[in-house]
């Protein structure tokens, strides 16, 4: 099959996103927008309980704690939402099996491990599939991911909207990684590499040499520090926040793959909230997830400013650098294309072309 990103990857773009613990220094990100709308009828009280992987200087908790804002202003204080970050509640599986049973009311993934319940959602794992930041925003907002957000449907979990997790870069503890080679390099000295629990993502790495180790995020930082794993891939913000650089001395911007975020409520709590409720909810979730997509913009290039500045060697692979890395992975898409679906794939890379030519 020919490499389907040739015609689509225009080699632009850039990481970003989220994560991780409160920082000395951050970067002057934008205030949230007002909140507009009138107060919505009275229709009781409700506390949620949201948990989300990421730390509070994240772009993802400060668009959670937006979108709290958002139901208590218009709801004159009767919803309210408790946040809990740095996956004090458990990892992205364990939350979103706490929505199904109606003891977590809100949680926010990365698309990867939602796999389990949208099958479709596999084809963000792709690496290279989605070029840019453009890009990327015309998928999450086009029918097509509105139909892998319906997909969620009688799953007891009821997704809300995308927002962003950002382009996936490579870091180790061993030596710069320029082409497919070094990563099969680490591989020959017994180096591994952590990816969350994706069959696709542990493809990738297995193709490109490397003995991928699938981790929960939380367990990532005491595993490179001890020696367990040797490298990991996550965007900048994410590997800054997190405090990455302290046990990983080499970045490469790889931009091997774009995760989205998914803000999700449980079927439970939905069917608990009068219909101007959830109107009003998802609403919100969409707001917040716009804003969240404009700080991690924000965020990306500060963060891996902020990681060669505390000491990170970090590799900005050129054009022909990158194509090495894409030539290598076709046999993902031999392997990977027909079983999430040749069309929508398809689908993807014509929404892609479009956003290219606006």
């Amino acid at each position: 099959m020919t490499a389907i990103w040739r015609n689509t990857l225009t080699l632009a773009g850039a990481a970003t996103l989220s994560l991780g613990i409160a920082y000395a220094q951050s970067p002057d990100l934008s205030d949230p927008p007002a909140i507009e709308g009138e107060v919505v009828g009275d229709h009781g009280s409700h506390t949620l309980r949201m948990g989300i992987g990421l730390a509070e200087s994240s772009p993802q908790y400060l668009s959670s704690q937006y979108f709290a804002d958002i139901l208590e202003q218009r709801t004159d204080g009767r919803i309210t939402v408790d946040i809990f970050p740095n996956s004090q509640l458990g990892d992205d599986v364990q939350m979103m099996e706490m929505l199904q049973t109606g003891s977590l009311d809100m949680t926010y993934p990365s698309s990867s491990p939602a796999t389990t319940y949208v099958e479709e959602l596999a084809v963000f794992d792709l690496p290279f599939l989605l070029p840019n930041r453009e890009a990327a925003i015309a998928v999450m907002q086009s029918d097509t991911a509105q139909r892998m957000l319906d997909g969620f449907e009688g799953s007891g979990i009821k997704a809300l909207a995308f927002s962003e997790n950002g382009y996936r870069q490579l870091s180790n503890s061993a030596r710069p990684v320029e082409s497919p080679e070094d990563v099969a390099g680490l591989d020959v000295s017994g180096l591994t590499i952590r990816t969350m629990e994706n069959p696709v993502h542990l493809s990738i790495w297995k193709t490109l040499g490397a003995n991928p180790t699938p981790m929960a995020f939380g367990e990532l930082f005491s595993a490179m520090e001890q020696g367990v794993v040797d490298g990991q891939e996550n965007p900048w913000s994410t590997i800054l926040t997190s405090n990455f650089h302290e046990v990983q001395d080499y970045g490469s911007e790889t931009r091997h793959v774009y995760t989205p975020f998914i803000m999700m409520i449980s079927e439970r709590t939905w069917e608990r909230m009068a219909p101007e409720y959830q109107e009003l909810v998802q609403e919100a979730a969409r707001q917040s997830a716009e804003y969240e997509i404009q700080l991690a913009t924000e965020y990306d290039d500060w963060s891996r400013e902020q990681l060669e500045e505390k000491g990170m060697q970090i590799t900005r692979l050129d054009d022909e650098q990158i194509a090495a890395f894409q030539e290598a992975v076709q046999p993902v898409y031999d392997e990977w294309a027909p079983k999430i679906g040749e069309d929508l794939i398809a689908e993807i890379q014509e929404i892609v072309e479009s956003s290219s030519i606006q």
